[in-house]
């Protein structure tokens, strides 16, 4: 944590177990780093989780990995952007909701299961928006990010 901590990055992952997420506030205390505790993937759904051997759906299952991340003072979790109205209710405000599986309109939903449109994650509390493969994919990247930010500001859904 301290040797990623002086390289200037502002955000590092973690699985989100308690003992990890913990582990890694202590080691991050007294620095700028963020450390973010990763849920249920959004390529995942209630079968996956439940295959992977969990007792609960995915929304349980981020629930409770979203209290054990506040109780380990961390400072966010990584979760889909479906569950992050829930989140902020259990970890409050200080804390960051990164939400990855962002589809802009029209945009298909390759291997994610669990998407949304820009503009209604951020309505719905997320705080940063991962946004790969619609920009990379795109045959102009620029114009892609470009219509991304329109859309966040205008408030366009996913059909």
């Amino acid at each position: 944590m301290a040797a990623i901590a002086e390289t200037g990055a502002t955000m590092l992952t973690v699985h989100a177990y308690p003992k990890t997420m913990q582990a890694a506030a202590k080691a991050a205390r007294g620095s700028d780093l963020c450390v973010l505790g990763v849920t249920v993937l959004t390529s995942m759904d209630d079968a996956d989780v439940k295959d992977a051997g969990y007792a609960r759906d995915a929304a349980g299952l981020v629930a409770l990995q979203a209290q054990q991340a506040r109780d380990a003072g961390i400072g966010g979790v990584v979760t889909s952007p479906h569950e992050a109205e829930m989140v902020r209710t259990i970890i409050g405000h200080k804390m960051a909701i990164v939400t990855p599986g962002i589809r802009p309109a029209g945009s298909a939903m390759g291997d994610q299961k669990r998407v949304m449109a820009p503009a209604e994650a951020l309505a719905l509390g997320a705080t940063h928006l991962v946004v790969g493969r619609p920009i990379i994919a795109a045959p102009d990247p620029k114009a892609a990010a470009e219509a991304i930010l329109k859309e966040m500001n205008s408030g366009t859904r996913l059909a």
